[in-house]
Order: structure tokens, then sequence, then C-alpha cells
């Protein structure tokens, strides 16, 4: 049975201690409560290492938990930079360099008033890598295995020093660490050693406390007036979170005063919500719309003449235009301007005759066309508009002999479905999956995905990319601690990446929401994680 069926709905959530750290508005003042409406058709899980992409990392991993390492979203000129979290400081042993050591905050505690300490560290790595460990979670150890596939062996130095040994030396890993939330052991205890019943009583040490959840429906979080970082104890009373799924009904919501901020509205959506008087708010952030290429045997995209079509035949000044100019016509995996772009010499662009022309010569015709099949997804986090988006992709690629087919499914599946590797036997026949990207940290953006040396299966590189280039790159790259000179190496594996069409790279969206009237001091960050708590609701 699934967690969430455990759950009567409107299940309260919280217990005593936690109620406790809940500050009540003052008396004659009304409650505040920040409604969000999600992209997501669930609730991301509750037991720490959220569900649902990083839409449930964004929503419940940086709200009920917290990471040994955050970023600082408190600025939108410039791109997000790490800060510490629950590790005041973190550096690289000087003679062995796949040593970490964490050194963590002190006065740091749990919801349920248990203190937070390099115990607690270790029994959360367990729980998502030690599968002898009472407390494995298999489904948490899923979500968590994007971050923690370098994570060799960890050690308890003392109360609040924590080292972590990677398998192989990692200069990018601090940046992993920022996905990895942690629960609270003695919750889990209190439950009987239970995670569905944790689910239903979790106990981070974030700035909200969870308090009421209805599966499928809403999860309402109370704020944490005893918040480690008091410069981030919310600015609200309560925090809502609502899955909705569909983009109109999200706007529907958003006119209508049933939520108070959203994710994702449809681009011909915008003058509407202005015109009520709503605010939408856009910047650059770390995202690219792809589609993941499989490498497999029986894929057409092994031919680097098509991968090189097919990013060619793609009219991306025409979606970005269908989108309501909220995206930028990609060129790569990496924004222009951005230190890790390069200088690649295969000029992504719209050059449908070009593309009929690598066809051509790799035996392909509009009568002999490449026949492909991608899996897809309706919505889902950082997806944007994925249907009309990919039925104009589909219109381009048959003008130039491409006769693509979707496979749609939700958007969890799709990932599990990434999750698995292009050639796991649920996969077979598919060519790509359209899940959007990041490149917030290197290790996700550029050295995941190209890794084929080292590939682990349920990691970035679904589709089996191999390339001897890109792998000496990927190793210079991890090792290579001084920052500039990882820039450098950086840009030369995404010019690399770009020039062998490793991918096929649509566009970068603006990461548009919109903000009800009453929303105040929210800065947008140039990230894809959001700083909800600073938000204050007038009126």
């Amino acid at each position: 049975m699934h967690r969430r069926d455990l759950l009567a709905a409107g299940a309260a959530l919280a217990a005593a201690p936690a109620a406790a750290q809940a500050q009540a508005p003052a008396q004659g003042q009304a409650s505040t409560t920040l409604r969000v409406g999600m992209t997501v058709a669930d609730i991301p899980f509750t037991t720490g290492q959220p569900s649902q992409g990083a839409e449930g990392n964004r929503f419940l991993g940086h709200t009920l938990y917290d990471p040994l390492i955050a970023w600082d979203l408190s600025r939108a000129d410039r791109a997000a930079v790490l800060r510490p979290a629950l590790a005041e400081s973190w550096s690289v042993d000087a003679e062995n360099k796949k040593l970490w050591v964490f050194r963590l905050r002190s006065g740091v505690r749990f919801h349920d008033g248990s203190p937070f300490t390099a115990e607690a560290v270790a029994w959360n790595l367990a729980k998502l890598l030690d599968r002898d460990a009472p407390q494995f979670d298999r489904a948490q150890a899923a979500q968590g295995s994007l971050y923690t596939g370098n994570i060799e062996r960890w050690r308890v130095r003392d109360p609040m020093t924590i080292e972590i040994e990677t398998k192989v030396v990692d200069a990018v890993f601090p940046y992993l660490m920022v996905n990895v939330f942690y629960s609270s052991p003695a919750r889990w205890e209190e439950v009987g050693r239970n995670w569905d019943r944790f689910a239903q009583r979790p106990s981070g040490t974030g700035p909200y406390i969870a308090d009421r959840f209805v599966p499928r429906e809403r999860l309402e979080a109370l704020r944490n007036s005893q918040y480690w970082d008091r410069a981030r104890i919310p600015q609200h009373d309560r925090l809502a979170l609502i899955p909705m799924p569909d983009a109109l009904t999200r706007v529907s919501a958003l006119l209508s005063n049933q939520v108070d901020f959203i994710e994702a509205p449809p681009p011909d959506a915008v003058p509407r919500i202005r015109a009520a008087g709503h605010q939408v708010v856009t910047n650059a952030y770390p995202h690219i719309w792809c589609h993941q290429l499989s490498f497999v045997e029986g894929s057409p995209f092994r031919d680097l003449r098509v991968r090189q079509a097919a990013n060619l035949a793609i009219d991306r000044a025409g979606l970005v235009q269908m989108l309501g100019g909220l995206a930028l016509p990609a060129k790569g995996m990496i924004t222009e301007g951005h230190p890790w772009f390069g200088a690649p010499s295969f000029q992504i662009g719209y050059d449908p005759d070009r593309a009929r022309r690598l066809l051509a010569e790799a035996g392909f015709s509009r009568a002999n066309p490449v026949r492909t099949r991608f899996i897809v997804a309706p919505t889902g986090s950082g997806q944007m508009q994925p249907m009309p988006m990919n039925e104009a992709i589909q219109q381009n690629f048959r003008d130039v002999g491409i006769e693509l087919e979707f496979e749609v499914m939700d958007w969890e599946a799709l990932r599990g479905r990434r999750r698995l590797g292009a050639e796991a036997p649920e996969n077979r026949g598919l060519h790509a999956n359209n899940n959007s990207w990041a490149f917030w940290d290197p290790d996700i953006g550029l050295l995941g995905p190209s890794y084929g040396a080292g590939r682990v299966r349920g990691g970035f590189n679904w589709g089996n990319y191999q390339d001897p280039v890109a792998d000496a790159l990927v190793v210079e790259a991890r090792n290579t601690f001084e920052i500039e000179a990882q820039n450098r190496v950086l840009a030369r594996l995404h010019s690399r990446l770009v020039d062998q069409a490793m991918w096929i790279w649509v566009v970068h969206d603006t990461n548009p929401r919109g903000l009800s009237r009453r929303v105040r001091n929210f800065t947008q960050a140039q990230s894809w994680m959001q700083d909800l708590t600073p938000i204050r609701m007038q009126g």
C-alpha cells in the first residue's frame, strides 16, 4: 500500500512539541496563509527526501527540512551561490581529496525537540545508502540516488563533526549536498520505526512545521517560530501546498483568489493575470528544456548526423513566440555568457535544409524517415508547456524526415523511467525522454550526464552516452578544486557535448510565476529553488 493511502484526509500532523514551536498570530491579528499552486499532481513525499523532482525539493525539502549546504536565494541580480545551512563550514582533507569534513551548526533542533547532531547526519545517510540499516527507506533512497551515488562511507568524528568520503575525488561534491535533507531519528523511533507513520507526523529542522495533510489535495504547515536561522522565520503564519497539474486550473485559482502563488502560468494567460492586478515575475535561471537521447543498440541517435539534424530541425524562435516570449532559444545545455558555455563549433539553430542534408547522408529522407519514439509528460516540475511544445517539434521533425511518436505518462512515472536507464526493459523502443534539466551545479548539468566510463544506472546519464574525450574532461573537472580553473575545464566539456549533440536542447525558460496582488517581499532568485519565507501577505 502506498504510504499516501495510509493517511486519513485532513489528518493532523503536528505533535505537541512541534505545535509549541509554531507561533500563533498576536491577539486581534488575522492569521495569514500563503497558498501555493504547484504543477505536480500529488504532494511530494513528506518523509525527508521528497519525490516529484526539483519541485518536490523546492516545496517540501527546503520548507519542512534543511540540507547541510543551501543556496543563497536572497538576491535576484546574480546566480545563486552556496551558503552554510546545517553545516557551518565544510572542507576537503589536504591529504585525502576524497574526504570531506562538515562542521555542524550547534543549537539546531528538530521539530519534535530532539537535537540535530553528527549522529543524526550519519543516521540519515544510512537511511539512504545502507540497505542493512533498520531505517533504510527504499522510497527515499530512490529519490536521493541522484545526489548520494558517490558517497562511499561516513564517520562521526565528534558530536558536531561528520566526515563523508566519496568513491572518487569530486571537487563539485558540495553542490550535491544541497539536495540531501535530514529527518528526525527520534520521531522515527517515536512512531515505531515506521516510515509510513513518520509520513503522517514528519519532523525536520526547517522553517515550517507540517500541520495538516489531505492526500493528493493539500499540505498545510505552520511557521516555525524557533527556527535556527532567525532571518528566515516565515513572515506568514501558514503555508498551504496544493497540487494543480493543469496550467489553466492554476490560473483560474489565482484569478478567483483560491491561491496566492502559482508555478508556470501558460504564456497566453499572462495578460489576464496582469489585467486583474496580479503580478507575473520572471528571471533567468539555470534550466534547459530538452530531450535526453538514448544511445543503446537500435537508437537512431547513435548517429551523430541524426543528432545534429534533430537539433537543427527545431524552430526555437517560433517556440519562444508560442511561449509568449517567456523563454530563450538554446544553443546547448548552458546559456550563452555563462562561464561554462565555452566555444562550440557546432552552432545550434534553425536550419532545416542542413538538417535534411545530414539525414540524407545518414540514409534518411521524408520518404524514408527516421522513426523515433519519445516519452513525455503533460505536466511536471520545470516542464513548461510540454504538450504544445512537443507537438510543434513533432511537426518540425516531420518537415525534415523524422517521424516522432509520443508515449505520454504521468510526470513521476516519467522520472521513474529515467532513473531506470534507457536500456531497461520498460524503455525498450524509446529513443529519448523529455525530462527538463538543470545546470545549477556542475555534476547535474554537465558531469553526470556525460560521464560514460563510470556511469551509474539510476544516475544522470540516462541514455548511456559514451565519449572518451568527455570522460577525460569529467575526471579533470572533478580533480580541479580552484573555481576559475574548474570553470575553464567545464567550458571545454560543454563545447565537446554540443559538438557531439549529446542531447536535443530546445529552450531555456525564464521561470514565470503568478503572484496575487496580496503577495509582498518575494525575491525571485536566479535558481531552481526559491525562498518563500520572506513573503508577507497584505490585506
